[in-house]
C-alpha cells in the first residue's frame, strides 16, 4: 500500500511517497520539500508532480498521514485542506500526527522525555512521552512559557531548535539535539497508528494549534 504524507506546519515543510508492505516500518519512496509561505500554491501540485514522477495517480494512494500541529494556524490549515481533499474523494483513511510525537520519535533517549518545540513569544510546545522510538505513549502535551519549562522539566529536553537547546542548557538542563522531523517520519508514525486502527474521518481530522489564533486573543480582549 503506499502513504502520502505531509507536513506543512511551518518552515521546513515537506511531502513523502512511503511503500507499506509487510515490515514494520514504510519504505520512503521519495521527500519533497516545499518553501515556507507558498504552501498553498505548491501542495497540490508538488504532489500531482511527485505522483507522475513515480507513475502513479491519485487511486494508487492507499492511505494519508498529515502533521496536525503545533505550528502555524495558516500552513496547517492548507496541509489538513488537502488531505481532506484527497482522503474523502478516495476514501481512503487518514492518520493525524502531532509535530511532538514525530521530535520524540527522533529521541534516543529512553524513559521519560520532554520533547519541546519554539513557538515564539518565549512560549514553548511541550509533549511528555514515555518509551522509545514508535512507542512512546505521548502522556501530555501543552503550551507554556519558556520560564515555566526550564523551571518544572525533570526529564531530558529533546529539541531539534538549536537555540532552546542552547538556553535550555545554559538553566542546567539536560538536552538532546535531534534533527528536525520531516514527512518521512510522519509517514513512519502515520502507518503505526494506521495499523493500529488510530485513524480519522477527513470530518474529524482537525489542527492540534494547542495555542489560541491572535484573532480570538484578540477579540477575547476587546
Amino acid at each position: 500500500m503506499l502513504l502520502l504524507a505531509t507536513d506543512t506546519s511551518g518552515a521546513h515543510g515537506s511531502i513523502a511517497l512511503a511503500d507499506c508492505g509487510s515490515g514494520e516500518d514504510p519504505t520512503i519512496l521519495d521527500l519533497v520539500p516545499l518553501t515556507a509561505g507558498a504552501f498553498s500554491a505548491q501542495l497540490v501540485p508538488e504532489i500531482a508532480a511527485l505522483l507522475e514522477k513515480h507513475r502513479l495517480t491519485q487511486h494508487h494512494l492507499g492511505a494519508f498521514a498529515v502533521a496536525s500541529g503545533p505550528g502555524s494556524f495558516t500552513g496547517l490549515r492548507v496541509g489538513l485542506a488537502a488531505i481532506k481533499a484527497f482522503a474523502e474523494v478516495l476514501e481512503k483513511p487518514i492518520a493525524a500526527v502531532s509535530l511532538l510525537e514525530a521530535v520524540a520519535f527522533e529521541s534516543q533517549t529512553p524513559g521519560k522525555i520532554l520533547a519541546a518545540l519554539d513557538a515564539g513569544r518565549k512560549e514553548v510546545y511541550v509533549g511528555e512521552f514515555a518509551g522509545r522510538g514508535r512507542e512512546r505513549p505521548a502522556i501530555s502535551q501543552s503550551l507554556i512559557s519558556r520560564a515555566q519549562c526550564f523551571r518544572d522539566a525533570t526529564s531530558t529536553l529533546v529539541t531539534p531548535d538549536r537555540e532552546l537547546a542552547e538556553a535550555a542548557r545554559a538553566e542546567g538542563l539536560k538536552v538532546e539535539e535531534v534533527r528536525r522531523p520531516k514527512s518521512d517520519v510522519i509517514a513512519c508514525l502515520g502507518w503505526q497508528k494506521i495499523k493500529s486502527g488510530e485513524t480519522v474521518s477527513p470530518e474529524e481530522l482537525e489542527a492540534n494549534y494547542l495555542r489560541r489564533s491572535d484573532a480570538e486573543i484578540f477579540a477575547k480582549n476587546t
